[in-house]
């Protein structure tokens, strides 16, 4: 297991990140280039440490592997056991979704025009593919396991330290429940740095 292709993907990414603050690309150009790194680290699956690959019990796993250091982008590991997921929830900042191993259903609202929420087609990601979210082209849904009976790995980044951010969470009936902040499920982060 080789973590030098996560030390390059976090290069690639701090330079689309550094090349955004400068204005010298916008949204769009950083979320097609970056969502073509991540389905090039997604399509391999030699890299990502076992101890950021465990199921939890009685929730979806969230590991950081990386956090930019002026909280820029960050990148974790989601892992779903069968049937878990999570609620309707926004981000507020950019985000892409690939998926390492398994499948994940994701599930997209929109508000109607007086916060309720109306749902979109489910789509199914498989090994490989890669969602967008963003404030700017929606950024409301509801992630699952595809699976029942295995469990399934994304690699998530987004557009800031997302455990940092406030964001909302809903109820079933598209209402504002509270604000989230989920915390991590590790206590270290892997040591990408040691060559």
């Amino acid at each position: 297991m080789s973590l030098s292709v996560l030390r390059a993907f976090v290069r690639s990414i701090a330079a689309l990140a550094e090349a955004a603050a400068d204005n010298e690309i916008d949204e769009g150009v950083l979320l097609a280039r970056g969502g073509d790194m991540l389905a090039e680290l997604v399509r391999r699956d030699d890299w990502l440490p076992d101890e950021f690959a465990r199921p939890c019990v009685d929730h979806y796993g969230r590991y950081l592997l990386h956090c930019d250091s002026r909280e820029r982008f960050s990148i974790m590991s989601c892992v779903w056991g069968p049937r878990q997921g999570t609620l309707i929830h926004d981000h507020t900042v950019w985000g892409l979704v690939g998926v390492l191993r398994g499948a994940e259903r994701e599930e997209r609202f929109a508000h109607n025009g007086n916060e309720t929420l109306t749902a979109g087609p489910a789509r199914i990601l498989k090994p490989g593919e890669v969602g967008v979210v963003s404030p700017r082209i929606g950024d409301v849904h509801r992630v699952s396991n595809a699976y029942d009976d295995r469990t399934s790995i994304s690699i998530h980044v987004y557009g800031a330290n997302i455990d940092a951010i406030d964001r909302v969470v809903y109820d079933s009936d598209g209402t504002k429940r509270r604000v989230a902040g989920s915390g991590y499920d590790n206590r270290s982060l892997p040591n990408l740095w040691d060559m």
